[in-house]
Formats: structure tokens, C-alpha cells, sequence
């Protein structure tokens, strides 16, 4: 139950040799009215982020600790009738074999996880280590429509075993690099591909090429599950997208904007590969571009520190004009933990993206750009991301769903949404300039990546 000053359910604290695998999770009431359930499938279901969003979940829905960060908790999503955090049941994909219990000690060890939570919520872990599935390592034989197809039935089987309502699928895996034309589908459209087979919402938090692959085009355009993406945005594209537009709106002229990241654990390994580090990188150009009207001089370099662990250091060098061609420069540093900054956006968009889903939205969900570097549609600057982020909750709440058909169908402007209602289900449509419906992008720099615990 949630309440204005947390998550707070009535439990006692946990701590060493107290778990909460045997409270009633699965009723509302007294009178045991049992409550529809909610799968959460992660893939890189044993990384960095996987691991600190689903270790949060447990944590939050015992009542151990606020949920700070979490978006979703704020006041304007509390009538959306969004699934809460003690109805999820978490499984997923991973090539590596690291047990979530294990995995969630060396994130405590590093200071990501506060000391104890993993011991305390042990049971809960391992009860969702058990539901994890094999991904294709390197070097399997499988074909790729074998594979998609074991990934579909894994999907399909966790769904059913559990007696879930839906199953939500979101890729936090590690960067891939951008696949050649000529290439099979890379490990993240496998994935993406699955999950539309087997029905599931599916969001894309990694900057991989996903759905966004030219062959899963028509997959993505018939979908009948609402789909999101993608690059979750944590830290210095965060900040980004709230200093971009105001050097726009007050008529400051960006001459350069460099940067450099300096990470290690999984996704400094990971972006040692330049292919993977450009990948990474299209999504910062992108709202820098799409905020200023043009791409400026400077790069951004990504270095791989071992001995930062799980954590990252972001600086920004911005050299800009002011008045009568006065030269001056803003820098910005950013340091903080990616796994904690990402687990509670990966948290909300599992429930927003369940929601959507029964409330029959369809296709790539408007309003979701608040939480990515390179969104299917919607403004680039954070405030503007926000105002159409509370457009979602207010279509996403029982009961708005046709007053919010009725005002997209009745808007006007370049980005107009238009709602189409049909045989049941929802699809929310970006309208371009002249009208014509335009599709997600299949464009742009496709993205992927080789390991999948981020």
C-alpha cells in the first residue's frame, strides 16, 4: 500500500534470517480476493541494473526503504491505477550464470546495494534466479528463428506457470555494436522479436538496435502490445536536455559541446568497444541536435576506469557566445552510480508500460520520452518531456482514456496525437506537419551490443 510517506505494508524491518517469501502477496484483503499479477522479464537479468532494479522492487515493497527516485510514486500517477511493486514477478534472460543472491552481495560490496538488503531479501532473490533463462552465448548453433522461438515460449511458459496477467519485457543488457546490413538480427532484436511473438509490452532501456532493426519494421508497425524506447537517460544526457534548451531559449549561441565518461564495471568493459562507444554517443548528439537546431563542434569520449567499479564520472565543456560576441564556457560534472540512477526508471516503465497495455494502447507509447536518450516521438527538452509524460498518466487513468481520444483526436500542431480505437485496443498514433501518420523511427544510427549483463 502505498501512503505519502513511502512504501509502508505493516511488515516488520527485515534483516539477517528475515525474509518476506511467505507473506500474502497475492491477496488485497482480508476476505483473500486474490490480485492480478504483473511479470517483469528482464533481459541481462543478472547485470548491474537487472539486479539493483529487482533487488529495489523487493525492498520497496517491504517497506525497508522510500522509493526515491521513482517517478511513478509521484502524486500526479496516483490515480492511474498503475501496478504496484508487490505484484511483480520477475524472471529473465542471461548468458552468464552468477546467481542473483551472489550478485546482489558484490553490488552491496561496492556501496551500489545498502549492507544487509541482499541477506535480508535473499529468499526473494533466489526465488527469481530460479526463473532466469539461458541466452545464446557466443557460438550457438541455434538459427535465429529457433531462437527467437525458445525465447517466446520462455516467455510464454513464465507467463502461465505464474497465472500473470501480462508480461512485461525490457531490455537492460549491455551495449551492442551497430550490426552490418548483411548481418543476422542481433541479440537485442532477437529478444524485442520474442517478445512481440509471445505478446509481451517490451521496452528497449539500452541504446541496442531493438525494434528499431529495418527487418522487425513491419513487426513493430502491427504490433498489438504497446512498445517503448529507447537508451534510458540517467545522468549527463539528463542534464542535456535540461541545459540544451536553455541556451536555445535564451538566444545563446553554442559554439562546441564536448564531454568525456569515465566508468568501469559492465558497461566500461562493454564501451571499450569504439563501435559500442558510438553507439552509446548517438543518443547524446541526438538532444543536442534536436534541442539547438544543430549539432556542435565536440565529441564525447568514453574511457574504461576498472577502478571505479560501478561507478561514473561525466564531464561537459560548453563553449558558447553571449552578447556582442562575448566568448564564455559552462562545465558541468556529473558523478554518480548508473545501476541506481536506472533501477527506478526501469521500475517505472514497467509499470506504465503494464498499464498501457491494459488499457489497450498499442505500438510505441507517446509520452515516454521523459525517460530516454533517442524516444520514438515527443519534444527533446526534459520540461517538454515532462508535460507529455502527465499527457500519458491522464490517458493511462480508469476513466481518461476517451477524454483523452477525445483531445488528441481534436489537436492541432505539428505533433498532434491522433487515437485510433479498433477491435478492442488503442493505438496512438505521432501526426506529422501535413497530417500523414508517421511511423516509429527506422532510421537513425542502429545500435546494439555483445554481453548481456550491463
Amino acid at each position: 500500500m502505498r501512503n505519502g510517506k513511502g512504501w509502508d505494508r505493516g511488515l516488520p524491518a527485515a534483516g539477517p534470517g528475515r525474509t518476506y517469501e511467505n507473506r500474502e502477496d497475492d491477496v488485497t484483503d482480508a476476505h483473500q480476493i486474490p490480485r492480478p499479477r504483473t511479470g517483469i522479464w528482464l533481459i541481462g537479468a543478472r547485470g548491474s541494473v537487472a539486479t539493483t532494479a529487482l533487488t529495489g522492487a523487493a525492498a520497496l515493497a517491504a517497506g525497508l526503504h522510500p522509493p526515491t527516485g521513482m517517478v511513478t510514486e509521484a502524486a500526479p500517477f496516483g490515480p492511474c491505477s498503475l501496478p504496484p511493486l508487490d505484484s511483480f514477478v520477475f524472471g529473465g534472460h542471461d548468458t552468464v550464470s552468477c546467481p542473483l543472491p551472489k550478485r546482489a552481495e558484490i553490488l552491496a560490496e561496492a556501496g551500489v546495494l545498502p549492507h544487509g538488503l541482499p541477506s535480508a531479501l535473499h529468499a526473494e532473490l533466489a526465488k527469481a534466479d530460479t526463473a532466469i533463462r539461458p541466452g545464446a552465448a557466443a557460438g550457438d548453433p541455434r538459427g535465429e528463428e529457433e531462437l527467437i522461438d525458445t525465447y517466446a515460449a520462455d516467455l510464454t511458459a513464465f507467463t502461465r506457470e505464474h497465472d500473470l496477467a501480462r508480461t512485461v519485457v525490457i531490455n537492460v543488457a549491455s551495449t551492442e555494436p551497430h550490426p552490418p546490413h548483411d548481418a543476422p538480427l542481433p541479440p537485442s532484436s532477437r529478444y524485442a522479436a520474442a517478445a512481440l511473438r509471445a505478446g509481451c509490452p517490451y521496452v528497449n532501456f539500452t541504446p541496442s538496435t531493438g525494434l528499431h532493426h529495418p527487418r522487425l519494421a513491419e513487426a513493430a508497425r502491427t504490433a498489438r502490445v504497446p512498445f517503448a524506447g529507447r537508451d534510458g537517460k540517467t545522468g549527463q544526457t539528463l542534464l542535456r536536455s535540461v541545459l540544451a534548451p536553455m541556451f536555445a531559449q535564451r538566444s545563446l549561441a553554442v559554439r562546441a559541446w564536448s564531454g568525456s565518461n569515465l566508468l568501469g564495471g559492465g558497461d566500461g568493459a562493454a564501451l571499450a568497444d569504439p563501435a559500442a562507444a558510438a553507439a552509446k554517443n548517438a543518443g547524446k548528439e541526438r538532444v543536442l541536435a534536436d534541442n539547438l537546431g544543430h549539432l556542435p563542434e565536440g565529441e564525447v569520449h568514453i574511457d574504461d576506469v576498472p577502478a571505479m567499479g560501478e561507478w561514473k564520472t561525466a564531464w561537459d565543456h560548453i563553449a558558447f557566445d553571449g552578447f556582442l560576441g562575448s566568448r564564455m564556457v559552462l562545465q558541468t560534472i556529473w558523478q554518480g552510480c548508473d545501476s541506481a540512477l536506472a533501477a527506478p526508471l526501469v521500475l517505472d516503465l514497467a509499470r506504465l508500460l503494464a498499464r498501457a497495455d491494459e488499457a489497450g494502447l498499442t505500438g510505441p507509447v507517446d509520452g515516454l520520452g521523459f525517460y530516454f536518450k533517442d524516444p520514438d516521438s515527443g519534444p527533446g527538452d526534459l520540461p517538454g518531456q515532462w508535460r507529455a509524460l502527465l499527457g500519458l498518466a491522464q490517458r493511462l487513468t480508469p476513466g481518461g482514456e476517451r477524454a483523452a481520444t477525445g483531445a488528441a483526436r481534436g489537436g492541432d500542431g505539428p505533433e498532434a496525437a491522433a487515437a485510433v480505437v479498433g477491435e478492442g485496443r488503442e493505438t496512438v498514433t505521432t501526426l506529422g506537419g501535413d497530417g500523414s501518420a508517421a511511423p516509429p523511427d527506422q532510421g537513425g544510427p542502429a545500435t546494439a551490443r555483445t554481453g548481456e549483463a550491463r
